[in-house]
């Protein structure tokens, strides 16, 4: 699985040259379901295409369809999928993520890209990450209450600790086993917890774990871990064991994100007005954003003044105002966390902590 992180959607914000495609479509991890998955990918590309040749060439059209089309007849691609699928390409980029929710099918094109269905996915609050780590090297998973999947990795981290690694943990020095250590922290956290900001749970043997813990320099790093060999559970049980460490920290993170909205609130550095949100997204001053999961308000922002107006969705320029101010925010250098309905702070589906 291909990680999706706050640096992505960064860059993907940022002026692109058109015209950017924004592609999506549910998938399937098993057999049967999974082998119709391209045959739905190509009949999305020809909506792509006929989308794209409405206003360019032949020659720019094949041109941006080539790697969407190699990836249609890529058979390995499709063996290895997760729930839904995203694809962002301009000129000079193609970005595949892979997601661990189901979405629906739309193909975009436009001027910038439609990061709406990646936003909600990628800053849902019950995402973490695994790391699991033994003499023969480190495993990390990314997951939710829901979803496990490996994370590609590089080898900084999955290679095993060169011939020790068939050495019992007794018989390896332990200046060398932190060093070992030392390596693959420093990797998880530049490549991985750095980018991603995710909680990491460990998991690992007691004396590893201890060895881990010593060597380790990751901030993102959970007290709790597993004291287990990750090899010896499949991914169900992995998953289902993880969930049951990370759920009481997920739910206490959403309630101190909760807390200080309403400490925030008190010092009138708080708004859960949608044009009060909106009007202080545009100025900069949203420090973090908490948003309804399951909530959608049709309207328009205007970039310049933060006015909202109401509209209907039915009309095709018009977007989800709680994804429009997400992204605003997100432009901002602002943090966006998807929070549960039940959890949210007032009725409006948006809670802002300012700045000032």
């Amino acid at each position: 699985m291909r990680q999706a992180t706050v640096e992505h959607v960064q860059a993907l914000l940022a002026p692109a040259k058109a015209p950017c495609i924004s592609l999506y479509m549910p998938t399937h991890r098993h057999h049967p379901e999974r082998e119709g998955d391209p045959i739905r990918f190509r009949n999305l590309l020809r909506e792509l295409s006929a989308s794209l040749a409405q206003k360019h060439d032949k020659r720019e059209v094949e041109a941006r369809m080539a790697p969407f089309e190699a990836l249609a007849h890529d058979a390995a691609f499709w063996q290895h999928r997760t729930d839904s699928l995203a694809i962002l390409a301009d000129g000079d980029r193609f970005e595949v993520f892979d997601l661990q929710r189901p979405g629906r099918e739309l193909v975009v094109v436009a001027n910038s890209f439609h990061l709406k269905p990646l936003l909600r996915v990628l800053q849902s609050a019950d995402r973490y990450q695994i790391l699991a780590v033994g003499l023969g090297g480190g495993h990390l998973f990314e997951g939710n209450r829901d979803a496990l999947d490996p994370v590609e990795v590089s080898a900084a981290i999955r290679e095993p600790m060169g011939r020790e690694s068939k050495q019992s943990h007794k018989d390896t020095s332990h200046a060398d086993l932190l060093h070992y250590l030392r390596g693959i922290d420093g990797a998880v956290l530049e490549q991985h917890s750095r980018p991603g900001g995710l909680p990491l749970l460990l998991v690992a043997l007691p004396e590893m774990a201890s060895a881990f813990r010593e060597a380790s320099r990751n901030p993102h790093l959970l007290a709790t871990g597993l004291s287990i060999d990750g090899d010896a559970l499949d991914s169900g049980a992995l998953r289902a064991r993880a969930w049951q460490v990370f759920e009481p920290q997920y739910l206490a993170r959403l309630a101190a994100l909760i807390d200080t909205f309403e400490a925030a609130r008190a010092k009138g550095l708080g708004a859960n007005l949608i044009e009060d949100v909106a009007a202080a997204a545009v100025a900069g001053r949203v420090a973090t954003l908490l948003v309804d999961a399951d909530r959608e308000i049709p309207g328009r922002l205007d970039p310049a003044t933060g006015a909202v107006a109401a509209r209907s969705l039915d009309d095709p320029e018009v977007d989800d105002l709680i994804d429009d101010i997400a992204e605003t925010v997100l432009r901002a250098r602002g943090e966006v966390v998807v929070v549960p309905a039940e959890r949210m702070p007032g009725e409006c589906g948006l809670a802002a902590i300012l700045r000032f």
